[in-house]
């Protein structure tokens, strides 16, 4: 067993149909910084940071659990993509003015965050999570 993490990234690559307002959703308005940008003959490829990545796994019934948690129904596909953030009341309301659509409100959960869903460029399905103090 190596000393130090074989993996030392998690890179989760969206394809969108509408690169730039992926982009400019992401990176603009999430606020996600730019790390590198390439280009290939017709296409494009915007590498953002977003913070420390970690891999959650789940089976059917906790994701089932999470949904009705944050949602009260089961709407997720496989993967869903989830940022914290200081605010995810004010983060929410900056990403449906730039065009998601919230799928639910923040919604205090029991494991003691406040989580929205929305439906994101891309085709992604957001959780926006702010971990509460108390």
């Amino acid at each position: 067993m190596p000393d130090a993490p074989a993996v030392r990234e998690l890179r989760l690559v969206v394809t969108a149909d509408d690169y730039d307002e992926a982009l400019r959703f992401y990176r603009d308005v999430l606020g996600l910084p730019e790390r590198a940008a390439f280009s290939s003959p017709g296409g494009r490829v915007t590498i953002l940071e977003a913070g420390r990545a970690t891999l959650e796994l789940t089976d059917p019934n906790h994701a089932a659990f999470i949904d009705d948690v944050e949602v009260g129904r089961r709407v997720a596909g496989h993967i869903r993509v989830a940022f914290e953030v200081a605010d995810s009341s004010a983060v929410t309301r900056a990403l449906a003015d730039a065009g998601a659509e919230v799928v639910a409100e923040p919604t205090r959960t029991p494991w003691n965050s406040l989580n929205a869903r929305l439906e994101a460029p891309g085709a992604l399905q957001l959780t926006l999570f702010t971990e509460l103090d108390d």
